[in-house]
């Protein structure tokens, strides 16, 4: 492409995955957000809970000054303490549906246009009870979010076999989804990552075209998938170029074609696409996020 990317998307970092010492709520937040925050490159970053009212206050003026969009991202809440929103247990669906309500109420507090959450691991005898239980609870997360601004409620598909063993999950499962609460609720969407892609046994056309309508949010990531033996398997982001990695520029390229292709990266769009890269043993987070902008930009010239 001759024309700048920026007219077609706001490029984003899931900051807390470049510097996962973040990754708890705790740890050197500021420094990590003023980092992302003083680079021109980036439109957008994606933030997650942090625990002190005063650090979170900081971070929402150094991204309101920088002029840089703000997603939240609650998977950090579930994904590090077994939180389950689909869990059939009563009592721990409620916990979980509670941490995600305080999720929205930081991303309120921070100016985010988004929040972002996953689905939880379930049984496959019984898939529908789990389904149904992940609907109720993403319907009364959708309300609470609407009655307190326009912040979308947006759900990442993840692998339903791999690593995170999520209910959502295949394409198909995912539009199903997507269907039911976007009928009741506009302010609904899916997130799509190209390395969960490549742990779902889908194409990238497999992976996109059925919820082509329900997609507000992406991610660029890499993963290593082929043996449990190799350094770095699993759904880990590492860099692109690392050892047997499965995304490099060719697949970036791939992604991004098809998201043009159904108008989800366009003019009149410009949604956020976010890298989602995580240092790999003693890597510097600087070093792996100048990798990524370098992988774009190469990925960006190839289309």
């Amino acid at each position: 492409m001759i024309e700048s990317m920026k007219k077609y998307m706001k490029v984003g970092i899931v900051n807390f995955m470049a510097y996962p010492s973040t990754i708890k709520g705790e740890g050197p937040i500021l420094e990590a957000t003023k980092k992302i925050a003083s680079d021109d490159y980036f439109d957008a970053i994606e933030v997650t809970w942090i625990k002190d009212k005063d650090t979170r206050k900081q971070v929402a003026q150094m991204t309101k000054t920088a002029g840089l969009t703000v997603g939240y991202g609650c998977q950090p809440r579930h994904l590090t303490t077994g939180l389950n929103i689909n869990s059939l247990d009563e009592n721990i669906r409620l916990e979980a549906l509670a941490s995600l309500k305080e999720g929205v109420d930081e991303a309120y507090e921070l100016g985010a246009v988004g929040c972002a959450f996953l689905s939880g691991k379930y049984e496959e005898d019984k898939k529908e009870a789990a389904f149904d239980a992940l609907v109720k609870s993403t319907k009364e997360l959708c309300a609470y979010a609407k009655a307190k601004g326009n912040i979308k409620i947006i759900l990442e598909v993840f692998d339903y076999d791999f690593d995170k063993k999520s209910l959502i999950g295949p394409a198909a499962l995912a539009k199903r989804f997507a269907q039911v609460i976007r009928a009741e609720y506009d302010n609904f969407g899916l997130m799509v990552d190209l390395s969960h892609i490549m742990q779902l046994h889908e194409t990238i056309e497999e992976a996109i075209l059925p919820i082509k309508d329900y997609i507000v949010h992406a991610h660029i990531a890499n993963c290593v998938i082929q043996d449990p033996t190799m350094e770095g398997y699993g759904d880990l982001h590492p860099r692109f170029g690392f050892p047997n990695g499965v995304v490099g520029v060719d697949e970036i390229v791939h992604f991004l074609r098809v998201l043009m292709d159904i108008g989800f990266i366009s003019e009149k769009n410009c949604p956020i696409v976010s890298f989602e890269v995580k240092p790999w043993g003693d890597e510097d987070p600087d070093l792996v996020v100048a990798n990524a902008k370098r992988a774009l930009n190469l990925a960006w010239a190839k289309l």
